[in-house]
């Protein structure tokens, strides 16, 4: 999307920060068919700052992510931007939020929402991969207008049926202590929380970008935030 900007046209910048893990360019492509017009892919914390809209993709270990994005110094302009403008969180991206993951014994996350990350039971096949579908909650939840500082209904499922498909894959799942930001849940052994939104955030368990015309649809609705 393209604002006016004196006599020129501003388009907003989308920043997707690169910390080494993860599938960046796919993210970035299936924006820029979203109709994102001005995406960077950057580790620049100064970038991040200036950005319009954020996203946090990522896979992998819990561990490991928190150890690159400190290494690049990336902690703080993450929990300092992240209520004042749009921001996303894709798999990893979505468990990096909460206070801590038993992966690895315990490891410490950005604690800007309050919960843990569990592994599935060995019970299942793991990981979960492959199409499952989300129940959509809460749909009728506001967020948070950047633009206006009022509260809208939540944008990111429009057009999104419930029961939709969208694809998965991964081997922990997060336990939200505020059940309030739950807004989608899936089954797979037992029911677990496949999305997340609280203010201008959103953060999900599945791969939009891998997730053919929903997931394109999904991200639509992020990029017209």
């Amino acid at each position: 999307m393209c604002l006016p900007a004196g006599r020129q046209a501003r388009c907003k910048m989308i920043a997707i920060i690169d910390y080494g893990m993860g599938n960046l360019r796919s993210v970035a492509k299936a924006l820029e068919a979203a109709g994102a017009k001005n995406v960077k892919v950057t580790s620049s914390a100064t970038l991040i700052s200036k950005a319009d809209k954020i996203v946090l993709p990522g896979v992998g270990a819990m561990g490991e992510a928190m150890q690159e994005l400190n290494k690049l110094r990336l902690l703080e302009v993450i929990k300092k931007n992240i209520f004042k403008k749009p921001f996303l969180g894709i798999c990893l991206g979505l468990q990096l939020l909460f206070t801590e993951s038993e992966e690895g014994g315990n490891v410490r996350g950005l604690g800007i929402l309050k919960g843990k990350v569990k592994r599935f039971s060995d019970e299942l096949k793991v990981p979960h991969m492959g199409w499952n579908q989300i129940k959509i909650k809460n749909q009728k939840s506001k967020i948070k207008n950047t633009n206006q500082k009022s509260k809208i209904s939540n944008p990111f499922f429009k057009n999104i049926p419930d029961n939709s498909y969208f694809y998965f894959c991964h081997s922990y799942y997060v336990i939200p202590e505020d059940k309030s930001i739950i807004i989608a849940t899936t089954d797979y052994g037992r029911e677990f929380v496949s999305a997340v939104a609280k203010d201008s955030l959103f953060a999900c368990q599945f791969h939009p970008e891998k997730s053919q015309r929903l997931g394109l649809k999904l991200l639509e609705n992020f990029v017209k935030v």
